[in-house]
């Protein structure tokens, strides 16, 4: 696979740059690859398991002569470490992001980015419930898709970062930025704002219930576990930056939940089973689409899915 950057600086040493960084050595994608992280605990961590052919001590010398920067921060610190890095920022060079809202980020580190240096919004549909330096596979990536919100952005700069992404096993979808919010507020973000709030009620009635909750947990609360032990930081500043679509998007499900409500309620079997037909049939569509799989427990056991 040919090498796409030269050098490329991860800001940030969480679960997706390091996925990025093993793809990128598995394809042999960049030539350098330096990072950056804010806690001194981490960057001692990615020295010891050798994330990154080097790590610096700050994000300013970490994306000197970096010719591809990828944010890889919480969506509420992008626009300082945009700041920061700014006037380092080698002409002609590239600067990504991984957050999975884009109007916010866009707002936030825009303004920063200087006169002839490409900035391209990309969001990977990739992770799991598990964060840090060490968490991170070359796997993480594959057949999982990237969407790119490119804006204005030089085409010959965005062709490049989907190329970058491609070799690190992705497939890419451009996205107008409105829409891929609203998309991201329905496929992820109410999701996990649902699986936060069912792990909350079951841990309330746990307190009544003497443990059983947690002892004779099924699969379907195991799910709701499994998201809702994400990242914290993530997750708050997803929902304070995507305020609106994530309302849209629990506006809409309340009144769905409403009319099941009543259906059981007044034993309507016919509306209950013909919607969770419909369901059934998504969950199928998700599987032929080769974005999950059929197996028991969905493959994960002994695995990392």
């Amino acid at each position: 696979m040919a090498q796409v950057y030269g050098r490329v600086a991860l800001i940030g040493l969480g679960l997706i740059a390091s996925s990025m960084f093993w793809a990128m050595k598995r394809g042999g994608v960049a030539g350098e690859v330096t990072g950056y992280a804010r806690s001194e605990a981490t960057r001692e961590t990615a020295r010891r398991i050798g994330l990154c052919d080097r790590v610096f001590d700050s994000a300013e010398e970490a994306v000197e002569g970096a010719d591809l920067v990828v944010l890889c921060v919480p969506v509420g610190a992008m626009g300082p470490v945009a700041e920061a890095i700014a006037p380092h920022l080698k002409p002609g060079a590239t600067v990504i992001d991984v957050g999975s809202v884009k109007q916010s980020v866009i707002d936030a580190v825009g303004p920063h980015i200087p006169e002839g240096v490409h900035f391209v919004p990309t969001h990977p549909m990739a992770g799991t419930e598990h964060s840090g330096p060490e968490s991170g596979f070359a796997e993480l990536f594959d057949n999982r898709w990237c969407l790119v919100v490119p804006g204005d952005a030089d085409e010959a700069a965005v062709a490049a970062v989907e190329a970058y992404w491609q070799a690190l096993g992705a497939n890419t979808e451009r996205m107008e930025v409105g829409h891929h919010d609203l998309v991201c507020a329905v496929v992820s973000h109410v999701p996990h704002l649902i699986a936060y709030t069912m792990v909350g009620v079951a841990d309330d009635l746990r307190r009544v219930s003497d443990q059983e909750v947690i002892k004779f947990s099924a699969a379907g609360f195991r799910d709701f576990t499994r998201i809702a032990a994400s990242d914290p930081t993530m997750w708050r500043d997803v929902f304070l930056s995507n305020k609106d679509a994530a309302l849209e998007i629990l506006g809409r499900f309340t009144e769905e939940l409403f009319a099941l409500q009543r259906a059981i309620r007044t034993g309507d079997g016919d509306l209950l089973f013909d919607y969770f037909t419909h369901t059934r049939a998504i969950r199928r569509g998700i599987v032929q689409a080769g974005q999950d799989t059929d197996k028991p427990d969905f493959g994960r056991i002994g695995g990392r899915a």
